[in-house]
């Protein structure tokens, strides 16, 4: 079955950066649209990031733009989200997401087919 698995996660002081990475497997990746998530403790998970197959198109949260960039290697079955500026409110897990099945990305969880596990990423400040 599809997989897809995080890294990347961990604790850092507000301001600095961190770069997650989602290695998908069993997946025609290449043909995917990719998404990032995250979910807060106590909180509904909510849309952070996506990107197309083609890395045409890319759509942000309100909340992440300019801060945080979403990219794919497809050579490497591979989707990024770089995260600078980091802040103590961006303390959540972040889940990798794919989908096969909608032609642009989206921004809503339910479209998406396929979930990680999740890593958790948490700011001090």
């Amino acid at each position: 079955q599809v997989q897809l698995v995080e890294s990347g996660g961990g604790l850092v002081q507000a301001g600095n950066s961190l770069r997650l990475s989602c290695v998908a497997s069993r997946l025609t990746f290449s043909r995917a649209n990719m998404g990032w998530f995250r979910q807060a403790a106590g909180k509904e998970r909510e849309f952070v990031a996506s990107i197309s197959w083609n890395s045409g198109i890319r759509r942000y949260a309100d909340f992440v733009k300019g801060r945080f960039t979403i990219s794919r290697d497809n050579a490497k079955n591979t989707v990024y989200l770089q995260m600078n500026s980091l802040k103590p409110e961006d303390t959540a897990t972040y889940y990798c997401a794919a989908d096969v099945t909608v032609v642009t990305p989206t921004v809503a969880a339910t479209d998406y087919e396929y979930w990680g596990q999740g890593t958790q990423v948490t700011v001090s400040s």
